[in-house]
């Protein structure tokens, strides 16, 4: 989609040094070639070089006309998502990523669109359907190239069924559209665990807890008032880099100051957290956090040595005593690259089942929904290979016996920090009693477990001789 009044004032603020967008294929075919989609094969010194390594989605793109930037441009799930923002002053020199507002905004839009368009990607005919909406509703999100709402998925496809703007002033422009029925509130608290253990004496494990509290308020009125707090257990880690949605309308500076970046002090802001808010209509992700928990819910040792063709291999797990033993899954998946397929196994579990891929390069142990009473998992095996062939799985990182476990779980109304939502602390301001409902989450993300006979890839040492 293009809109002439943002390239207009684009031309107003760069004048002579404009670069003009090109036709949609030629701004095809610049793109990818700058995303290494299509020649990636050849050297090109202004794409390839050292000197130029991306660290974020912003992209220059280099056109007929000259090199268009910012492009800010990612793939998600075999599709690219790409906006060229507005940049309000002029181009040269290029000014710092922060200051360009042009950008969030332009992120903003395309992650809506990844969230409107990403439930149905399994579905061709629905995915097709879906991106023909597009159009529509992105003359209601995006009308004249700033975007208004970038909650894709709270727009209406059609505009017959679009309702005309509310009259009420006071009501936000979050606000979509009124709720007519018995209120309720459901609040759901999302932590993933990040983790890194090497089983090493000079090598620091890593682990880190990443938060999200979504809400979904049905409550009548075109802007009620909600407070929501969320606690944390006595002596439980404070929550840090707290980030809040914009429709909160006050917040305690001493809950944004706690930063991971610093050592935590005995003045840490460790609750209860207070959140008032004006809801909006959909569903809203109302917080982001982060938090140093002691310890990683799940510890493990994997030892992996290579004897002639064979490879002997060594995983024990033990799931720490304070961890709701109740799993909606858990599994561990151990993949062997650079490697043929797997010709012949033998191995002992001490408990769940081990199940080996289509393409025999990943054994799977499933571990199921609880741990034993022992807390305590062990698994040992030989593995011999055949004949690597093109389809079998390769990396340039993890060669030799630089390998590793990577750990799958969720376990259901549970959160790691033990951060909870008092159901009696939420106060809304309107009419009827409403229906609260709370619950909670902990999920794995990048769980690794190194193996402790080969080197790593990226290790941590402490800082001692």
């Amino acid at each position: 989609r293009r809109y002439p009044t943002v390239e207009i004032r684009a031309e107003t603020f760069n004048g002579s040094t404009h670069v003009p967008v090109p036709s949609d294929s030629a701004f095809l075919k610049a793109l990818l070639f700058e995303l290494r989609l299509v020649d990636d094969h050849i050297f090109v010194e202004h794409r390839d070089t050292c000197t130029r390594i991306n660290h974020s989605s912003v992209y220059s793109v280099r056109t007929e006309g000259g090199d268009l930037w910012p492009v800010l441009a990612f793939q998600k799930s075999g599709l690219i998502y790409a906006c060229l923002p507005l940049v309000e002053e002029t181009l040269e020199p290029r000014p710092p990523l922060l200051t360009v507002s042009g950008l969030s905004q332009g992120l903003a839009l395309l992650l809506g669109i990844v969230d409107y368009i990403s439930p149905s990607r399994k579905n061709e005919a629905e995915m097709t359907a879906k991106i023909g909406q597009l159009r529509n509703l992105l003359i209601q999100a995006c009308p004249l190239g700033t975007p208004l709402n970038t909650n894709i998925r709270s727009l209406n496809s059609s505009f017959d069924d679009i309702q005309e703007m509310p009259t009420d002033e006071n009501q936000p422009a979050w606000r979509s559209n009124t709720y007519k029925g018995k209120p309720q509130v459901n609040v759901c608290i999302t932590e993933k665990v990040k983790c890194m253990q090497y089983d090493k004496r000079d090598v620091v494990d890593l682990w880190q807890v990443y938060g999200a509290v979504n809400c979904k308020c049905d409550i009548e009125g075109s802007a009620p008032n909600v407070t929501l707090s969320l606690n944390l257990p006595t002596n439980g880690p404070p929550l840090q880099d707290i980030v809040v949605h914009h429709c909160v309308t006050s917040v305690d500076p001493a809950m944004l100051m706690s930063s991971s970046a610093e050592p935590l002090d005995d003045s840490v802001y460790s609750g209860p957290y207070k959140f008032p808010f004006v809801p909006p209509s959909d569903s809203f992700n109302l917080c982001y956090y982060t938090s140093q928990v002691p310890v990683p819910p799940i510890l493990g040792s994997y030892q992996l040595i290579e004897e002639g063709s064979q490879l002997k291999i060594t995983v024990n797990l033990k799931l720490h005593e304070s961890i709701k033993n109740s799993f909606e899954y858990c599994e561990a998946r151990i993949p062997f690259f650079n490697r043929g397929p797997i010709a012949q196994l033998e191995y002992k579990v001490s408990y769940g089942q081990l199940d080996l891929s289509r393409e025999k390069s990943l054994l799977v142990w499933i571990i199921g929904q609880k741990f034993p009473k022992s807390l305590e998992v062990s698994l040992t095996g030989t593995v011999s290979f055949g004949t690597a062939g093109k389809e079998h799985p390769t990396d340039y990182v993890c060669t030799g016996n630089t390998a590793y476990v990577k750990l799958y779980f969720r376990i259901p109304d549970f959160t790691l920090t033990g951060c909870y939502v008092d159901q009696h602390s939420v106060q809304i301001f309107a009419p009827g009693k409403p229906k609260i409902t709370a619950s909670g989450e902990l999920i794995s993300s990048d769980y690794y477990i190194w193996n402790s006979k080969a080197p790593a890839p990226m290790v941590y040492r402490t800082l001692l001789d």
